[in-house]
C-alpha cells in the first residue's frame, strides 16, 4: 500500500466574507461549499496576479511602495482585467509632491452616493455600529 502525500489547500480569505459578497446577488439563495471554495481561490489566485502585475510596475518605476496609480497602470497592461476592472478602480491622484492635506481627498470617494440597490465593499470590513460589547460576569 502506497502513502499517498496529499495536500489540503485551504483559501486565505474568511469564507463567510466571500459568501455574503457572493449572496449579495439576488439570483442566488445557496452557496455550496465547492462553489465557496473555488471562487475563494481564484479571488486569492487573481490578487496575486494582480499584485504581481502592480509589483512589477512600482519596480519599472523605481518605486519601493505600490500605489494605486502602479495598479491602474498594471490593469491597463492586461486586457480581460481592464475590460472589468478599470472602471471600478478610483482615478489617479496628482503627483505625490502635494500637500498632505490635500491627500485626505481620496477618503472623499467612500463617501460618493452609490446607485440605488448596490452596497461598498467597504462595508463588510467595517464593525457592525449597532453591536454591544460581550460583558463576562464573573462570579
Amino acid at each position: 500500500m502506497a502513502e499517498e502525500d496529499t495536500e489540503t489547500i485551504r483559501p486565505q480569505f474568511p469564507t463567510g466574507r466571500i459568501k455574503k459578497i457572493m449572496k449579495l446577488d439576488e439570483d442566488i439563495n445557496k452557496v455550496t461549499s465547492e462553489a465557496l471554495f473555488l471562487v475563494s481561490c481564484s479571488a486569492e489566485l487573481f490578487l496575486q496576479f494582480l499584485a504581481e502585475r502592480s509589483a512589477d510596475v512600482a519596480t519599472e518605476k523605481k518605486r519601493k511602495i505600490v500605489k494605486l496609480e502602479h495598479i491602474r497602470t498594471a490593469v491597463k497592461r492586461h486586457g480581460p482585467t481592464s475590460d472589468f476592472l478599470l472602471d471600478s478602480l478610483p482615478e489617479s491622484s496628482q503627483p505625490s509632491d502635494k500637500q498632505p492635506a490635500e491627500r485626505n481627498r481620496s477618503r472623499a470617494v467612500a463617501e460618493k452616493p452609490v446607485p440605488a440597490g448596490t452596497r461598498r465593499i467597504d462595508e463588510f470590513f467595517r464593525k457592525p455600529v449597532n453591536e454591544a460589547p460581550i460583558e463576562i460576569n464573573e462570579s
